[in-house]
């Protein structure tokens, strides 16, 4: 038998994420007590016919149970089948934002106030965080598309082999919050001040070749290559089977795609799975467009 945990912060989906698993084939239960793990895995065990995929939610709420976190992690650690954490996070901000929209109180807030309630929240839960095989950001993410989130990472799941998810993303929307390693690719210049390719994009063949022909880029990605061939191995012996590499640069549209695309292809002769992420690569043309030809 298999368990999968889906822990978090309030209002950053974990229903969601539950109902998704569901729609896999999972066996789920929504709030499980932490203490009650061992039964529930027996319970699976002695089901006719017995169940191979269970998932649970455990939350902020252990702690109106008197738990503290270290005993959360303690019960769960104890599990008697192989088994794994999902921790799913969003901004702060996103994070009020839903409640405020469907007028919720919140577990930990004060009178149920979400401000108070998201921080303490945090707290509580940074153990858990920490202990997470997979952290998911979920702050752009609308409820139809939570089904490709969980996607990202459930194929893994019962595989051993170590994937390599490379990222893009735009600083203007911020750093993802499931990334593992962030490299910054504004050192360079930047294609969209120049016209011919403003409304292109790294995946085009112009833009990439701008972006490698500028100095020391292509000294960079060597040494990140070197230095991921090498940390690679030591996640895995970690247990870690998904590595986020995330390329940023100021919109995610132009130099962060090219180096994410680039670092791909050296990878795609590897052993590893290897899949590529665009955060912003969409939602940045939308602006470019917005500011330049809204007009005409």
């Amino acid at each position: 038998m298999y368990l999968l945990i889906i822990s978090g912060l309030s209002g950053a989906g974990k229903s969601l994420a539950l109902h998704s698993l569901e729609e896999q084939g999972y066996f789920c239960v929504d709030n499980l007590p932490s203490s009650m793990i061992k039964e529930l895995i027996d319970l699976c065990n002695a089901a006719t016919p017995p169940i191979h995929r269970a998932a649970v939610t455990i939350d902020s709420r252990e702690c109106l149970l008197s738990r503290s976190p270290e005993s959360v992690i303690a019960n769960i650690d104890a599990a008697s089948c192989p088994h794994d954490i999902i921790f799913l996070d969003a901004r702060d901000d996103v994070l009020m934002k839903r409640y405020n929209e469907v007028r919720r109180r919140h577990p930990l807030g004060e009178a149920g106030d979400a401000n108070t309630g998201v921080k303490r929240e945090r707290i509580y839960l940074q153990n858990m965080r920490d202990r997470a095989n997979y952290v998911l950001d979920t702050s752009d993410v609308s409820p139809r598309d939570f089904p490709k989130l969980i996607a990202k990472v459930v194929p893994e799941y019962e595989s051993a082999d170590m994937t390599l998810l490379l990222s893009s993303f735009g600083y203007k929307r911020g750093v993802p919050i499931d990334a593992d390693i962030v490299l910054d690719m504004r050192f360079m210049n930047n294609p969209f001040y120049i016209e011919e390719l403003r409304n292109l994009s790294g995946l085009d063949e112009p833009v990439r070749e701008y972006v490698f022909s500028q100095p020391f880029v292509r000294e960079f990605m060597d040494r990140q290559e070197s230095i991921l061939r090498s940390l690679l191995p030591m996640f895995k012996e970690q247990g870690k089977r998904i590595l986020r590499v995330c390329f940023g640069c100021t919109g995610g549209r132009h130099r962060s795609v090219a180096a994410a695309e680039e670092m791909a292809r050296r990878f795609h002769s590897s052993d590893l799975t290897v899949r590529v992420y665009h955060r912003d690569l969409v939602k940045e043309a939308a602006d470019i467009h917005d500011r330049f030809h809204s007009d005409r």
